[in-house]
């Protein structure tokens, strides 16, 4: 009896926490407990000296990432960087496969010694071993698949370096929602990039990110219809059939 009511229990308590929600926006996911925001407010790593001074900050040919000519693409922890996802997939693919087999076999004793004779007037009426057996078989199969898919997207985020990895690779992480009504689009991206692979616009695209994982969907009214209930989840889910 304990489990139903531990069930029953907890489809309450998630049913109140929706209830909560009625007539209300979807609320935004806090920035400050993300990867994100600890990286940026992190303490960086204290710069190494060069053997030789850097040139007056006046210079156009100054060292700093801040001058005219510096170098500002992200490059530490912290940084922030461009990914722009432009996904524009197609592919189709169309299998036929084919085939028969045919086959008898028969067997018969018209005369051995005079024994099929005389096995004869033993057998009932119309039975002889002259056509002791005869089989036919026959068989065929055919089978066709076809795979028809078009993907396109094309978006543009800004990531922030999270980590430094001992080999120089940086692992990202981005985060973006907009709300529009009642419905919050999400788009989420991480991996892992090389900084040699950062534009000079700051930009990278994502075919160079290493494991990226790019989730773009929503919450809200909509996506809430178009979701089944959590009770047709379960049955689809235990029910055999």
């Amino acid at each position: 009896m304990k489990t139903p009511a531990l069930l029953l229990l907890s489809i309450v308590l998630i049913a109140c926490g929706r209830l909560e929600q009625v007539g209300k926006a979807p609320t935004f996911t806090p920035v400050e407990n993300g990867n994100e925001f600890f990286a940026m407010s992190a303490q960086p790593m204290p710069q190494t000296t060069e053997a030789h001074p850097p040139m007056q900050e006046a210079s156009l040919w100054s060292g700093s990432r801040n001058s005219l000519l510096g170098d500002r693409r992200a490059a530490q922890r912290g940084d922030i960087l461009t990914v722009v996802i432009e996904i524009d997939d197609k592919a189709e693919i169309s299998n036929s496969t084919g085939r028969s087999r045919t086959g008898s076999d028969s067997m018969g004793i018209p005369s051995m010694l005079g024994i099929p004779q005389r096995i004869d007037e033993r057998l009932p009426d119309g039975a002889s071993m002259a056509d002791a057996y005869a089989t036919n078989s026959a068989s065929s199969y055919k089978g066709d698949g076809q795979v028809s898919r078009n993907e396109k997207l094309t978006l543009r985020i800004a990531a922030t370096i999270i980590e430094t990895l001992p080999n120089g690779v940086l692992r990202i992480q981005g985060s973006q929602e907009v709300r529009v009504n009642y419905e919050v689009r999400e788009l989420i991206v991480t991996g892992f990039v090389r900084p040699e692979d950062v534009s000079r616009q700051n930009e990278i695209t994502y075919d160079k990110i290493a494991g990226a994982r790019i989730s773009y969907g929503g919450r809200g009214q909509i996506t809430d219809v178009q979701q089944p209930r959590y009770g047709q989840q379960v049955a689809d889910i235990l029910l055999p059939f």
